[in-house]
C-alpha cells in the first residue's frame, strides 16, 4: 500500500464520525429523491400496464336512453375503432352491519363473455352466471371495506325496486382505479362500491332493454379526438345524451394522472432541495477541512508528491462519505418508496403495484452530490498546493486586530473574556460565519414542510366540513324531483332542516377553453351549505351570475366579469352566456355556483331539485337511514361526519408517510449540519483552544468559548431557518396543488416548535460529543505547535 493511500486509511479513521455524518446528510438527500420520485414511476408503469391489458377507453358518452341500433352509427364515425353499449345506474345499496345507506354504481357486463372495452380482472370468485338472477361482481376496496366473501348478500333499490344480489365473485377494472362516487373527491369503500351485473338482468331493470345509457370507445391512434366528441354529441343529443369525453376527463384516470403528475414534480423538488442542501453541506465542510490540512498538504509537495496525487488523494477523502451515503441512501430510498406504494395501493386499486423507479433518475442525484463534493475538495485543494511548501508549512498569519462593534459602543467591557473572544472571533470571521448561518437555517428550514402537511389536512377539514359543509346527510335523487319534494323530505323522522339543490352538467366555455363540470344551484343565504373559502371567509351567491372556484377560473383563464358561455347538456339543453360575478379561492375540489332561481331560468323550467341537505336530529338518524334505505327515489346518500372521517383517514394516512420520511430526513439532515460545524469548528481552533488552557483557563471556559460561538450561530440560524422552512413549504404547496385540493399555507405553532425543538436537540447533543473532545485535547502536543 502506498504511502498517500495509508494516509487516506488513517484519515478516513480519524474523520469516520464527521464522514458519517456528511454520508448520512447525502443519503437523505439520495433517499427523498428516490421515494418520492420512485412513487410516481411506479403509479406510471402501473397505469401503462394496467391500461394496456384490460383495454381501457379511450372516449366515453353517456345518454338517457338509446335503442341498440345507434350503436352501429357510432361506430362509424370516423376515428372510432371500437365501440361498446352499457348499461349503467346508481342505486342505494343496503349493507348488512351498515348503519347509513351505501351507495353503488351498477355496470353491465356482456349476457356472454368478457367486456370489449374496460375489461375487468377477476381478484376471486367466478363470473356472474346469466341464468342465475341477482348474481353480481363487487369492486376490491368495497369487497375488503365491508368484509365480503363469495355467497354474502347486499340489498339494492333498482330502478324503484327492491332487489337481493349475491356476491359471486371480487374484480377490478381500469375504469375504476381510483374508486369514488361521482362528485365525490376521496374513495369510501365502506359506502361506496362498483357492482357489475349481467346486462340481459340490468337492462330490463333499467327499463333499458334493447337499449343502452353508456358508452365506451376505442379511438385509432391517428384520431381526431375532439371532433370524434364533437360527433358523438351530435349523434346522441337526441337521445338525452349528457356530453362525450375523452379519456384525460374520465373521473379515476384524471385524479391518477394528476397523482403521477404530482410526485414527479414533487420528487424532483423535494429531491433536488434535499440534495442541494447536502451538496451545500458537503462543500462547506469539505472546504474547511482541507484547510485545516494545508500543513500536510505543503509536507507532501515537499516530499515530491505533484498536484494531481495530492488533488486526487484528497478527492477520495471526500468521495468516501459520497460513496457512504449514495448506497444507505438508495437503499433507504427503495424501503421507504415500496412503504409509501404500499400506503397508495389502498387508493388506486391495480392488479399489480410494485414500486420502480429510474437508474437515471437515481444516476442525476449522485452526479449532483459527486460535483460538489469535488468541487468543495478540490477548491480548497486548489487554495492550498498553489502555496510554496515553505509558506504553507508555516500557520496561517494572525487576523489583525479592529475593534469590533461591541468594543465601539462600548458593549464589550459588561462581557467576561469568553464572550469577548467569541464577539471578536465572529466578528474577524464574518463570511465563514454567514456560512454557518445559511447551513444551519437549511438544516431547521427541511423540517417544517414534512410537519406542515400535518397543519394543511387538520386545517381543510375544519373548513371544508365544519365551516362549508354544516349538514348532516345530502339526500341525490335519481331524477330532479318538484320543489315541493322538500316537504316531503321534512316529514321524515329526524329531519330538522331542508335544503334542496340543483344540479346539472353543464360545459362551460370560454375562448378556446372548455371545462366538464355540474353547475349546483344553491338556495339564498344557504345555511347548511355555506360557500367558503381558505380564508373561511363567506362568499355570497348573488340573484344573477356565475360563481366559480378560483382554480376552475385559473383553468377557464376568467377574471370576474368576464362572460361564460354555459351549454347545458340535458334536458332542453340550453346554451346561455353568463357574468362571471365572483371567484371563490376554496380549498377542495372545483365548483360552479349559482343562486338556484337563476339556474331554474338557465335550465327553462319550473323550480325542481336534484337533491338536498338535510339536518338530522342525531337521536333519530338510524331511523331516517333505514327510511332512506328503501325510498325508490334516492340514487345516493352521504353522511357528512362518514365524510369527514374517511377524508381525515384517506388524506392524513396518504400524507403521513410522506410527511414521516420527510421529517425523519430533515431529522438526520439538521444533526449533521450541527455536528459537522461544531467538529470543524473545533478541528480549526484545537490549537487556540489547547493554548488558552497552557495559560489556565479551565476546560469549562475553553468549551464555553467554542461552544458559545455556535450557540450565537444556531440562535441566528433559527428564525432565518423557519423564514426558509416556510418559503420551502409554500415551494411544496403550490406543487401539491390540483383539481383535487389546494394546500393552504398554514403552519401551527406546534411545527415550529417542533423544528426548533429538532434543531436544539441537535445542537445539545452535538455540544455533548465537542466537549467530551475539548476535554481531551493533548496539551503536550499543542507545546509542540510550530511557530
Amino acid at each position: 500500500m502506498s504511502a498517500l493511500n495509508r494516509k487516506l486509511v488513517r484519515d478516513l479513521w480519524h474523520l469516520r464520525s464527521q464522514l458519517v455524518a456528511i454520508g448520512l446528510v447525502v443519503g437523505c438527500g439520495v433517499a427523498a429523491m428516490i421515494t418520492m420520485r420512485g412513487m410516481s414511476d411506479s403509479l406510471s408503469a402501473s397505469q401503462r400496464a394496467y391500461y394496456a391489458a384490460y383495454r381501457f377507453a379511450d372516449a366515453f358518452a353517456s345518454v338517457k336512453r338509446a335503442p341498440e341500433r345507434v350503436l352501429d352509427l357510432v361506430r362509424e364515425i370516423p376515428g372510432v375503432r371500437l365501440a361498446e353499449s352499457r348499461v349503467v345506474a346508481d342505486v342505494v345499496l343496503d349493507v348488512p352491519g351498515l348503519v347509513e345507506p351505501a351507495t353503488g354504481h351498477i355496470v353491465s357486463l356482456p349476457d356472454r363473455g368478457r367486456p370489449l372495452l374496460n375489461d375487468i380482472h377477476l381478484r376471486s370468485g367466478r363470473l356472474p352466471d346469466p341464468e342465475v338472477r341477482g348474481e353480481v361482481l363487487v369492486s376490491e376496496g368495497f369487497a375488503l371495506a365491508n368484509r365480503f366473501r363469495s355467497g354474502d348478500r347486499i340489498g339494492a333499490v333498482i330502478n324503484g325496486r327492491w332487489e337481493r344480489l349475491i356476491i359471486v365473485g371480487v374484480a377490478l377494472s381500469p375504469e375504476f382505479v381510483y374508486e369514488i362516487a361521482a362528485g365525490g373527491l376521496f374513495p369510501d369503500n365502506r359506502r361506496f362500491g362498483v357492482l357489475w351485473m349481467r346486462r340481459d338482468q340490468l337492462g330490463p331493470a333499467l327499463d333499458l332493454d334493447g337499449a343502452f345509457n353508456d358508452l365506451a370507445l376505442a379511438l385509432v391512434p391517428d384520431a381526431d379526438v375532439s371532433d370524434v366528441l364533437a360527433r358523438l354529441d351530435r349523434l346522441l343529443a337526441a337521445y338525452g345524451g349528457i356530453g362525450a369525453y375523452a379519456r384525460h376527463d374520465q373521473l379515476s384516470h384524471r385524479f391518477i394522472s394528476d397523482e403521477i403528475k404530482q410526485h414527479q414534480v414533487t420528487g424532483f423538488i423535494i429531491g433536488y432541495i434535499f440534495l442541494g442542501i447536502a451538496a451545500f453541506l458537503l462543500n462547506l465542510v469539505m472546504g474547511r477541512l482541507v484547510n485545516t490540512q494545508r500543513d500536510q498538504i505543503a509536507v507532501l509537495k515537499a516530499f515530491g508528491y505533484g498536484n494531481r496525487a495530492v488533488g486526487l488523494h484528497y478527492l477520495w477523502l471526500g468521495m468516501a462519505p459520497v460513496a457512504f451515503g449514495a448506497g444507505g441512501g438508495s437503499a433507504t430510498g427503495l424501503y421507504f418508496g415500496r412503504l409509501v406504494t404500499g400506503v397508495f395501493a389502498k387508493f388506486y386499486h391495480f392488479p399489480v403495484l410494485r414500486y420502480v423507479t429510474s437508474g437515471w433518475v437515481v444516476g442525476l442525484g449522485l452526479l449532483v452530490t459527486v460535483l460538489a463534493a469535488a468541487i468543495g475538495t478540490l477548491g480548497a485543494v486548489r487554495r492550498a498546493i498553489r502555496l510554496p511548501p515553505a509558506e504553507a508549512m508555516r500557520p496561517d498569519a494572525p487576523p489583525t486586530f479592529r475593534a469590533g462593534l461591541l468594543d465601539r459602543i462600548g458593549l464589550s467591557r459588561w462581557l467576561g473574556p469568553e464572550g469577548r473572544m467569541i464577539a471578536r472571533t465572529l466578528g474577524r470571521r464574518p463570511v465563514k460565519a454567514a456560512l454557518s448561518v445559511v447551513g444551519l437555517s437549511f438544516a431547521i428550514a427541511t423540517v417544517v414542510p414534512g410537519r406542515g402537511m400535518y397543519d394543511a389536512v387538520a386545517y381543510m377539514a375544519d373548513v371544508m366540513f365544519r365551516e362549508s359543509q354544516r349538514m348532516d346527510a345530502t339526500v341525490i335523487f335519481t331524477d330532479p324531483r318538484a320543489l315541493r319534494t322538500r316537504y316531503d323530505l321534512g316529514h321524515l323522522p329526524g329531519v330538522l332542516q331542508v335544503e334542496p339543490f340543483r344540479s346539472t352538467p353543464v360545459r362551460l366555455r370560454f375562448g378556446a377553453r372548455t371545462y366538464r363540470i355540474a353547475l349546483t344551484g344553491l338556495e339564498p343565504r344557504s345555511n347548511l351549505r355555506r360557500v367558503i373559502d381558505r380564508y373561511q371567509r363567506e362568499t355570497p351567491i348573488p340573484p344573477d351570475g356565475l360563481v366559480l372556484s378560483r382554480a376552475l377560473g385559473n383553468i377557464l383563464g376568467v377574471r370576474t366579469g368576464d362572460t361564460v358561455v354555459v351549454e347545458v347538456l340535458e334536458g332542453k339543453r340550453p346554451v346561455r352566456s353568463v357574468v362571471l360575478t365572483g371567484l371563490v379561492d376554496d380549498l377542495i375540489g372545483m365548483a360552479a355556483l349559482m343562486d338556484a332561481r337563476a339556474l331554474s331560468r338557465l335550465l327553462v323550467e319550473e323550480r325542481t331539485m336534484s337533491g338536498a341537505y338535510l339536518a338530522v336530529d342525531p337521536v333519530q338518524a338510524q331511523r331516517l337511514y333505514v327510511e332512506l334505505k328503501r325510498m325508490p327515489a334516492v340514487a345516493a346518500v352521504s353522511v357528512r361526519e362518514a365524510d369527514l372521517a374517511n377524508f381525515e383517514k384517506t388524506l392524513a394516512e396518504s400524507s403521513r408517510i410522506s410527511s414521516r420520511v420527510l421529517v425523519i430526513f430533515a431529522v438526520v439532515i439538521a444533526v449533521g449540519m450541527v455536528y459537522n460545524g461544531s467538529r470543524i469548528a473545533l478541528s480549526e481552533r484545537a490549537r487556540e483552544l489547547a493554548s488558552l488552557r497552557v495559560l489556565g483557563f479551565t476546560r469549562r471556559e475553553v468549551s464555553a468559548m467554542l461552544l458559545g460561538e455556535q450557540a450565537i450561530l444556531t440562535a441566528i440560524a433559527i428564525p432565518v431557518g423557519l423564514v426558509v422552512g416556510f418559503g420551502l413549504y409554500a415551494l411544496i404547496a403550490v406543487v401539491f396543488s390540483s383539481e383535487l385540493f389546494r394546500m393552504p399555507l398554514v403552519v401551527s405553532g406546534a411545527t415550529y416548535v417542533f423544528s426548533v425543538v429538532v434543531m436544539v436537540v441537535a445542537a445539545i447533543l452535538s455540544a455533548l460529543v465537542v466537549r467530551r473532545r475539548v476535554d481531551r485535547l493533548d496539551l503536550v502536543a499543542v507545546l509542540k505547535t510550530r511557530e
